[in-house]
């Protein structure tokens, strides 16, 4: 029997890819504010904007075994130039949606022999990065959440966060929006490359899976090596 899986915001990039992956093996739901690029017939959508209301949990299975929650944000400025708005706004969207979105489906969850849930998180928490304040300080709070929920939730959840670094998603367009852009940045990591969508949806398909059924509570930094080594 196949094993029911929620993703939030799972309608490109990163989760994207995760689908693509494993919607041959998963009942795959994805909670999202647009399914017009998801294959419908693979997947069931459903309308959910983690900013605008709660999430409509109708539609879903009684029984959930994996949630992994996909929305970020890049909002790269200085320290002086970010308004207090703007960091409740990026913790809003980062931490506090991650909260209501798995307290409305954590019932579900309960029900799964072992569940698993998957949190994105960003190589900026463990290495200082200029322009990264509001970023770093909401997805750090996943992962401060990620270790504590695990270790109250064992052995009925298994909890883990991946930590990319740059990722050719929608969500870096101006980050890479020209060759001179994306050479620099593929030049900031040892593997001299930016991630694909698929090097970090590959690790998540690990973690979804019964292969990973030892691995909980850890912050897996999928990153080219940007946050454990200096090769420059």
């Amino acid at each position: 029997m196949k094993k029911n899986v929620l993703l939030i915001g799972g309608s490109h990039g990163i989760g994207k890819a995760l689908i693509d992956l494993v919607h041959d093996e998963y009942n795959i739901y994805v909670a999202s504010r647009s399914g017009e690029d998801l294959n419908t017939a693979e997947i069931t959508h459903i309308q959910y904007d983690v900013l605008d209301g709660d999430l409509d949990t109708t539609n879903l299975p009684d029984q959930l075994d994996g949630f992994i929650y996909c929305p970020g944000n890049i909002n790269l400025k200085p320290f002086k130039m970010l308004s207090a708005d703007t960091y409740e706004d990026d913790m809003n969207l980062n931490f506090f949606g991650l909260v209501k979105s798995l307290k409305a489906v954590t019932d579900r969850l309960k029900k799964s022999e072992q569940a698993s849930l998957i949190f994105f998180s960003t190589v900026a928490v463990k290495v200082g990065m200029p322009f990264h304040t509001s970023v770093a300080a909401s997805k750090g709070a996943i992962e401060g959440f990620a270790k504590a929920l695990a270790a109250e939730y064992a052995p009925s959840f298994r909890v883990n966060v991946i930590a990319p670094s740059l990722t050719d998603t929608p969500l870096a367009e101006k980050l890479l929006a020209n060759d001179k852009k994306r050479e620099m940045m593929d030049a900031r990591h040892p593997l001299k490359r930016v991630g694909q969508p698929n090097d970090i949806a590959k690790v998540a398909v690990f973690l979804l899976s019964d292969d990973s059924s030892w691995v909980t509570g850890q912050v897996l930094g999928i990153d080219g090596g940007m946050s454990t080594l200096n090769v420059n």
